[in-house]
């Protein structure tokens, strides 16, 4: 992947030559076999997190890299184009450590974040449950305070990380009230009554485990609530926000690593006693995926600038996730269409990016959300219940 990437500082462009020089030594190698066994990448994840890559967008004073947005989601679509399981599921983790970094009290960051933000301690955003998706609030999960302890009941379903995961960033029910009655907690793992489903058989993304978490009786500390009692829906949307752009930068990274495996193909494959790259129908069709690769790239990026800023963002955030994954999908299938015949087998990755681009479409809010999000945003009054994480996920709880 040799993308330009005009980067805000001379530290972000040194940050830029380590994340590939890992992609190419570190990821890219073991990406095809991991995949085909349904291998979970844990070292992997324990080698980006001690080069700093876990904790790009939070403080240095926990552990993290104080990186913006816009850099941290540029080095997240280099390790997805390499590893599509790696960088889903490191968008996974930030989004797992952002309700601690953005509401938590300053002893608990103190107390749980350099372990986080430093990959000694994988996390999981468990949300999503068998009847609530897209729809928040019907949450099931119960917390119920026991003295210095709040118990946990319930499962949640489409759980990234699930079983593999070091803590388990977790939304539950502290009373009926619809929209004020959901709480957040971090819930270390392992833990007694907590347990997990087989992991699903997926299309792709094989390698990143998606299971069933159970929670039965489960008893954490009254200290690991995040935000106040009623502040879950709030926190959990918050976060929703910033895990779109993450997945719309995996999405792009993936149609990047198409594109260039397309490309490369179109080059060396011959046919009627030239290189197919000759034929105007390979050309355009190649134009039309590098134009949708670059316009979901800008888009994403656009929305990152605006959080960098301070600006609002989650129509931006939405807009991105529906153009870059919509993108992903096409660039993905194109490119098997380029490869022809070999696009169909497994001896190219093509095949195996385009399994992996369809879950774009659906984890963090299926795009049918995402229209919803955009349009309500465009012309006000949007119910907030309604923007959750949709659908089935495999790479950020399809929680």
């Amino acid at each position: 992947m040799s993308v330009d990437r005009p980067l805000p500082t001379e530290e972000s462009t040194d940050l830029l030559a380590l994340v590939r020089d890992l992609c190419e030594h570190e990821l890219a190698p073991f990406a095809a076999k991991a995949e085909e066994t349904e291998s979970f990448p844990r070292d992997a994840f324990r080698t980006i997190g001690k080069a700093g890559l876990l904790g790009l967008p939070y403080p240095e004073q926990y552990g993290g890299a104080a990186q913006p947005y816009e850099v941290y989601l540029q080095m997240l679509e280099e390790i997805a184009a390499a590893w599509m399981s790696v960088g889903v599921g490191m968008s996974v983790h930030t989004m797992a450590s952002y309700a601690l970094a953005t509401f938590g009290t300053e002893e608990q960051r103190a107390r749980l974040l350099p372990d986080v933000v430093d990959g000694d301690l994988l996390g999981a955003y468990a949300l999503s449950e068998p009847q609530a998706g897209s729809d928040i609030s019907g949450m099931t999960t119960k917390a119920v305070r026991d003295g210095d302890s709040y118990v946990l009941t319930g499962t949640k379903s489409w759980i990234t990380h699930g079983s593999h995961a070091d803590f388990y960033t977790t939304f539950a029910r502290t009373s009926p009230d619809p929209k004020r009655g959901i709480s957040a907690f971090h819930v270390p793992a392992p833990a007694e009554g907590l347990s997990f489903g087989a992991p699903e058989r997926k299309m792709g993304l094989t390698g990143s485990t998606t299971t069933l978490v159970n929670f039965d009786q489960v008893r954490i500390p009254a200290e690991n609530l995040i935000g106040a009692e009623g502040d879950g829906m709030r926190i959990a949307l918050s976060a929703l926000d910033s895990g779109r752009l993450g997945i719309a930068a995996c999405a792009i990274g993936l149609a990047q690593a198409a594109l260039d495996v397309a490309a490369s193909y179109a080059k060396q494959r011959e046919q009627f006693g030239h290189a197919i790259a000759d034929f105007q129908g390979i050309q355009f069709l190649l134009a039309d995926m590098a134009a949708a690769v670059e316009s979901g790239r800008s888009t994403y990026l656009q929305a990152a600038r605006r959080r960098d800023l301070g600006r609002p963002f989650t129509q931006q955030a939405a807009i991105a996730k529906l153009i870059c994954t919509d993108a992903a999908m096409k660039v993905t299938t194109d490119a098997v269409q380029v490869l022809g015949g070999y696009g169909y087998t497994r001896e190219f990755p093509a095949e195996r990016y385009m399994r992996e681009a369809k879950v774009t479409q659906i984890f963090e809010g299926t795009n049918q959300i995402q229209r919803l999000v955009i349009s309500r945003d465009l012309l006000g009054g949007v119910d907030r219940r309604l923007l959750g994480a949709g659908g089935a996920q495999a790479g950020t709880s399809l929680r």
